[in-house]
């Protein structure tokens, strides 16, 4: 086995005869290649996991994965046991586990053993929920039993060969009778974009491998705040467009936000493409890894509903749990209307994101940029839900729902019985009087829900400063898949 190492990504990279051996991949996750020892192996092993100690960016971590070559890497009594074997070395040592999958699932010629021997697997990740940060890098199809193991970790990310599926194709469609290929079933588009299972999707197995490196460091070395080193950034106005009725993209904002860190974009979004309406991921700020919430305007004008308020509130939950301070940078009409919203379970899931901020014990900043509507405001981490610090541009709205729809139900009959030429003079001074008395932010301050109106330029030292005098905190709980 030759070890190489890729200058631009430094990242270990092996070559050898077949890239589904597990040397080779676990030598694209840690630091210089299987340099520690291998957990639970002996001379002439043949379990087809292989769990060893190693390092990413110098911190320790556990790490497993199972061995396609043999049998399919599939999960019988011994496989299963090491995974548990793993686990359970990473809680005791307080030390994030790395897990990367390539398996047919349970043995079926192990019959029940491997059944129990797997349920056992799944007990080990749910003990080690909110103990220790679970990370998943799916590298191949990865079924049954081996689909269940990475949805119960924190954070799961597929190469562009992974698959994920309870049952293949075929079983499908025998079963249904419905046409679809491994690709369609649990590809990265499904995944990524339709179910919501992977929060990162890459191109190769050298980029799965160098984001699992990126999240770990930013959980494994979290870093202290250095307010004195945050500088005002005069940019942070100009990405919001200057009509409020214009949509845009929060990305750039929240990068601009975050610290802008050598080799990466200083964002790790997870789950882009699923409920794209909210943005969640991890970055630093004034040194200090933090998890940043916010509204996307872009899509579905921002609006709350069961998809986002479900993405959110796992995520909210994963930060508290690991003690990640948070950013929730808010921009919202309120929560979608609709049949298909209420059919689809907006109540129940929209009461997830209420619960996990009520209970979350990590200090978090909300930021109001631009508007904050309706119970959509209260669900963006209000103060009434324990928000730390609460932050306001000077354009900043807090109200039940917007103006214009405010006079409309208010005033309807005062606007019904005025003349035509009246009429849009009328609405206009009383979406002005709105504005004045239910609108802005003074009313909001005069109560304390909101703390202080700040320049724009000056969001980057604020938040920082807010975090940074907030006492530290973690929740006591585990990091169920909502």
């Amino acid at each position: 086995m030759t070890i190489l190492v890729d200058e631009a990504r430094a990242v270990p990279v092996v070559s050898r005869t077949d890239p589904r051996d597990p040397a080779v991949r676990l030598s694209m996750l840690l630091d210089g290649g299987l340099r520690d020892s291998a957990i639970s192996r002996l001379p002439g092993d043949s379990c087809g996991v292989v769990a060893v100690h190693g390092r990413i960016n110098g911190a320790p971590v556990v790490a497993y994965c199972t061995d396609a070559a043999k049998a399919g890497g599939s999960l019988g009594t011994a496989e299963a046991d090491r995974i548990v074997d793993a686990i359970e070395l990473a809680v005791r040592q307080r030390v994030p586990v790395v897990g990367l999958w390539h398996s047919g699932g349970a043995k079926l010629a192990d019959g029940v053993e491997s059944m129990d021997a797997v349920g056992r697997m799944f007990a080990a990740m749910t003990r080690a929920s909110g103990k220790v940060a679970q990370i998943s890098v799916v590298l191949g199809p990865a079924a049954g039993a081996a689909a269940y193991g990475p949805a119960l970790t924190d954070i799961v990310i597929m190469s562009s060969a992974g698959r994920i599926f309870v049952t293949g194709p075929d079983v499908v469609r025998c079963v249904t009778g419905e046409q679809i290929d491994m690709d369609g079933l649990g590809g990265c588009d499904t995944h990524g974009r339709r179910s919501g299972v992977a929060h990162v999707t890459t191109d190769t197995e050298i980029e799965a491998c160098q984001r699992a490196r990126n999240l770990t460091t930013l959980l494994t070395r979290p870093g202290r705040f250095e307010v004195c080193s945050v500088t005002d950034d005069q940019r942070l106005l100009g990405l919001l467009p200057a009509s409020v009725r214009r949509a845009y993209d929060v990305r750039p904002l929240v990068r601009a936000i975050v610290d802008q860190e050598a080799g990466t974009n200083g964002f790790e979004e997870l789950q882009p493409r699923w409920a794209p309406n909210m943005v969640v991921g991890l970055g630093r700020l004034a040194g200090r890894t933090i998890g940043v919430l916010a509204n996307n305007p872009l899509r579905r004008g921002g609006c709350l509903d069961s998809l986002s308020a479900e993405k959110a509130a796992r995520f909210v939950r994963m930060c508290d749990s690991f003690g990640v301070p948070l950013l929730v940078i808010v921009d919202v009409p309120g929560y979608l209307p609709g049949i298909g919203q209420e059919w689809h379970g907006v109540v129940r899931r929209g009461a997830k994101l209420l619960h996990a901020f009520a209970e979350a014990t990590v200090p978090r900043v909300t930021l109001i940029t631009r508007k904050a509507y309706g119970g959509a405001y209260i669900a963006m981490n209000s103060r009434s839900l324990g928000a730390t610090t609460v932050l306001a541009w000077p354009d900043a709205e807090v109200a039940v729902m917007g103006a214009e729809a405010a006079v409309g139900i208010l005033h309807r009959r005062k606007l019904a019985a005025a003349t035509d030429e009246q009429r849009d003079g009328l609405r206009a001074g009383l979406i002005a009087e709105q504005q004045r008395t239910a609108g802005g932010v003074d009313r909001a301050m005069s109560i304390g829900v909101v703390d202080a109106v700040i320049p724009p330029w000056q969001t980057r030292r604020q938040v920082a400063e807010a975090l940074a005098a907030a006492p530290a905190g973690r929740g006591h709980h585990g990091n169920i898949p909502l």
